[in-house]
């Protein structure tokens, strides 16, 4: 089932959201919902909290820029209890960056090429790695919402100070879009 995705201004975004076991309920319709919302709204990665769940699950499916980033054909991975452990900022790079629960805005957000990440895969089996390239990226981003975070806040005072009216305009239900949304709730 396609979830609506939650738009900037909803509390459930700015939760740090927590760990789950195996047990968690409706764990395996989450996931395929997180797959089929993710599809729908052609995005690349999906956390729980942008579909209302203040839980540590993210999805990936990379396989989209395959054309263009071979080595991700086929890429599609779920992220159970992801944690950044270190970031290693001593080599860094600036791209735009976007989201679906921000839709139609995009900054340029400064990130490590390379992270220390622990996770837990679709089995619950543990894993601690370092990734590099786009992946890293794709992470940090994602699992910045699992920290109550989103790309936004990375970018300099000056540039937030640009785009807070589109911030406002967001909280306040003025946005378009192309997916299913669920704008926050109104004061």
């Amino acid at each position: 089932m396609i979830l609506p995705i939650y738009i900037y201004g909803h509390p459930v975004l700015r939760k740090v959201a927590q760990d789950i076991t195996p047990d968690y309920p409706g764990l395996e319709q989450l996931k395929q919902d997180m797959w089929d919302t993710l599809a729908d709204s052609e995005g690349i990665g999906l956390a729980a909290p942008q579909v209302g769940k203040s839980i540590r699950l993210v999805v990936i499916d990379l396989d989209l820029l395959a054309e263009d980033m071979p080595e991700y054909k086929g890429f599609r991975h779920v992220y159970i209890n992801p944690h950044i452990v270190e970031l290693d900022d001593s080599d860094t790079d600036t791209k735009e960056e976007g989201c679906l629960s921000l839709p139609g805005l995009h900054e340029r957000v400064t990130r490590a090429k390379r992270i220390h990440v622990t996770y837990q895969d679709e089995q619950f089996v543990q894993h601690d790695e370092w990734v590099d390239g786009y992946l890293a990226r794709v992470m940090q981003h994602e699992f910045d919402h699992l920290e109550g975070k989103v790309f936004t806040d990375r970018i300099s005072a000056f540039r937030q100070q640009m785009v807070k009216s589109k911030l406002r305009a967001f909280t306040q239900g003025k946005y378009r879009c192309p997916y299913r949304t669920k704008p926050a709730p109104q004061k």
